[in-house]
């Protein structure tokens, strides 16, 4: 009796990082990164809009592909303690307009703890939409003036949110993290798994 190979997942993403996740894992993946605004809605908690632009991701690039699995997801930065002159709505890192946007959220994270929240949304080929996230905790011991200029002067952390990238340079910036790695690197890789096998996918 034939078998029908089950098409790649498409990812809605042009993250470098997600796409190192995925091979990693063995996933089969073909990317197509999602071009949609990414505005936070004032008051909105951090987890829904993660889970909102993830989920936006994904239904933007399923459009143009129907009948495909697709996978869209969002990580955001969100400051666990009160921070002194923080507004309400800064308290979610993004990623940073400029090096000086850069240096000032590596000053807020220094000697503080801050969660890591993906979003996560997958669609099937049926037009099912699984939605959900993953926290991780992240503690960063004291960081000086010196260290905080030399990082941003890689550009590293100019394209990741919260400004800094664990897997790379930030890497000794960290004291311990609670929780899933790989959700800190941009994508959790369990959470995933665990909608591929859901939803049918693997």
């Amino acid at each position: 009796m034939l078998t029908i190979e089950k098409q790649p997942l498409i990812l809605a993403s042009a993250s470098p990082r997600r796409q190192e996740l995925l091979l990693e894992a063995g996933i089969p993946f073909q990317t197509r990164p999602a071009h949609i605004p990414e505005e936070r809605i004032p008051g909105e908690a951090a987890v829904d809009y993660a889970q909102r632009l993830s989920r936006e991701k994904a239904l933007a690039v399923a459009r143009h592909l129907p009948g495909r699995f697709v996978l869209g997801a969002d990580t955001v930065v969100v400051l666990a303690e009160v921070v002194l002159n923080l507004n309400e709505d800064e308290d979610v890192l993004e990623k940073p307009r400029d090096h000086h946007d850069a240096a000032r959220m590596l000053r807020l994270l220094s000697g503080r703890s801050h969660k890591v929240i993906t979003g996560v949304t997958l669609l099937t080929p049926a037009g099912s939409v699984d939605t959900r996230a993953c926290t991780t905790q992240v503690f960063f011991r004291e960081l000086t003036e010196q260290e905080i200029h030399t990082y941003v002067a890689t550009h590293e952390p100019m394209d990741k949110a919260g400004a800094y990238a664990i897997q790379g340079g930030a890497a000794c910036f960290v004291d311990h993290v609670d929780g899933e790695y790989s959700n800190v690197v941009g994508l959790p890789l369990p959470l995933v798994a665990e909608m591929l096998r859901a939803n049918n996918f693997m």
